[in-house]
């Protein structure tokens, strides 16, 4: 099929489309949790593989499922990762508006929390979360760049953040 996407068949664009479109809608469903956003990001993975193969991007044309599946969850990926690095959108209300000050000071605070809580914590298990949840890089790119394997950085990604949430919860309480 990729070979035949490669010479212009159409037909074989279709049979792609058919082939791997409720698939990528399934895996772009379970990840967005949206139903639009995933019909959206379904296009554009398919777009992008169908580009790709016209410009004979991809070498060993049996891998064409590892291909579309690749490409669909980098394609996931990025929207996610664009998500989360927009501000989140609230409806301005009057109470937003007289309640702004108290808002702002709780914010200062638990932010003052995080800080010493990070403050406690081991060098390494500080550069894990700040190479995560700052930097924005996947545990495989942090554990090149650490020399530790990705399941060890996972690990202490997860041991990190529940030290972190334990100990901002024992100083707000005191």
């Amino acid at each position: 099929m990729a070979d035949r996407i490669r010479n212009g068949d159409p037909a074989a664009e279709s049979e792609l489309v058919e082939q791997f479109a409720q698939r990528i809608l399934v895996m772009a469903c379970i990840r967005t949790r949206d139903r639009e956003t995933a019909r959206d990001l379904v296009q554009d993975v398919l777009i992008a593989v169908i580009c790709s193969l016209r410009n004979g991007k991809l070498e060993n044309t049996e891998k064409l499922a590892a291909f579309v599946h690749g490409t669909a969850r980098n394609l996931i990926n990025n929207y996610l990762r664009g998500k989360r690095q927009r501000p989140k959108e609230e409806p301005i209300t009057g109470e937003l508006g007289r309640g702004g000050f108290d808002v702002q000071i709780e914010e200062a605070q638990r932010l003052r929390l995080v800080q010493r809580a990070l403050e406690q914590m081991g060098t390494e298990d500080r550069k894990v979360l700040v190479m995560t949840l700052i930097q924005g890089l996947k545990p495989g790119e942090i554990a090149e760049e650490l020399g530790l394997t990705p399941e060890v950085v996972r690990t202490r990604k997860l041991r990190a953040l529940r030290k972190v949430t334990d100990l901002v919860q024992r100083m707000s309480r005191t």
